[in-house]
């Protein structure tokens, strides 16, 4: 009989320069003195940040311990054979007071070339947004790299991205070389590969606090960005209330929500993965094994493979995000 349990992690909170207050006046997340916190790491194990286990018999060892003791039992035999030791999926809630810099992630082959890391395909579901918030995701036209340059160097970056309205409950899916940003306004929950690799492009001319602006890639970027322009970026779904509704596929993860309105049973066994829940609205609590292990909004956590079948218990309702890599 497997020690595993559903495992729930101590938060790692970030200050950023365009953070600000809804972690805590939203999520109900303390950050304590910092000024603002721009992002919350939930689950990660992204080797300078590894999560710490906050629950139960194991509580104070980290993600990369588990891993190395427990192997497929914790994350299943496929995701294992090919990560290895280490955790595939970061897991994050953004805050953006103001608009992100304009970025781009790298592929896996870029990566592994330049960093001898894992690239950053990621997805974004909007929890929260202030009236008329907007983010960037792609271009609005074919490009060039030079057409693409010629807009960078003469500085109408602005007019060749693709701004598109951001509402509760949108979803967007960017695949590394998407060029992108988060805008002022825009609470998320963010399922990425475990990669902390960007390249800044612009920054909107920005200082910090000793007046210095932040590093930029410009050169980085250009080998990294896809160039196409895609009709839809926006991640077209049918919302329904008690039945899983899937968002995102691809090869690094599949992403569904739920919308419960009452109790709900899970049966996962036919998965060889781990799977993580991000609630974003109400409360529910998980029973297994005749333990009971309470959620709420703004918590994760992550079921190990040896968990097959869960029953998901509310009063008054909960919406979670369920990833888990196929």
């Amino acid at each position: 009989m497997s020690a595993l349990y559903p495992l729930k992690f101590k938060t790692i909170y970030k200050d950023k320069i365009w953070g600000g207050q809804k972690i805590k006046t939203y999520l109900h997340k303390d950050f304590g003195s910092l000024p603002n916190c721009g992002e919350t790491w939930e689950i990660s194990g992204v080797k300078t940040d590894v999560s710490i286990v906050a629950n139960g018999a194991l509580a104070g060892e980290s993600l990369a311990d588990l891993l190395e003791k427990h192997g497929e039992e914790l994350v299943g035999k496929k995701v294992y054979a090919h990560f290895g030791n280490i955790f595939p999926l970061l897991v994050k809630f953004i805050d953006a007071n103001e608009d992100l810099s304009i970025q781009v992630h790298p592929n896996d082959e870029l990566a592994k070339k330049r960093h001898n890391s894992f690239g950053k395909t990621e997805m974004w579901y909007i929890i929260e947004s202030d009236p008329g918030s907007t983010l960037i995701a792609g271009f609005n036209k074919e490009l060039t790299q030079e057409e693409y340059l010629e807009k960078f160097n003469s500085g109408h970056l602005m007019d060749i991205l693709n701004r598109e309205t951001a509402n509760a409950g949108d979803v967007f899916f960017l695949p590394a070389g998407r060029v992108h940003t988060i805008g002022a306004g825009l609470l998320l929950a963010e399922i990425q590969q475990t990669s902390d690799i960007t390249y800044r492009i612009y920054d909107f001319d920005r200082v910090d606090a000793n007046g210095n602006k932040r590093e930029l890639h410009t050169e980085e970027a250009l080998a990294a960005i896809d160039y196409k322009y895609y009709g839809n970026y926006k991640t077209k779904y049918t919302p329904e209330k008690d039945e899983t509704v899937q968002l995102v596929k691809c090869p690094y993860f599949t992403t569904s929500v739920l919308d419960a309105t009452e109790n709900i049973s899970k049966d996962y066994s036919n998965l060889d993965s781990f799977v993580i829940h991000v609630c974003v609205a109400g409360e529910y609590t998980i029973n297994y094994n005749g333990e009971s292990y309470p959620v709420k909004m703004g918590e994760c956590i992550l079921l190990p493979k040896t968990i097959d079948k869960i029953e998901l218990e509310t009063t008054g309702g909960f919406k979670i995000l369920e990833s888990f890599i196929q």
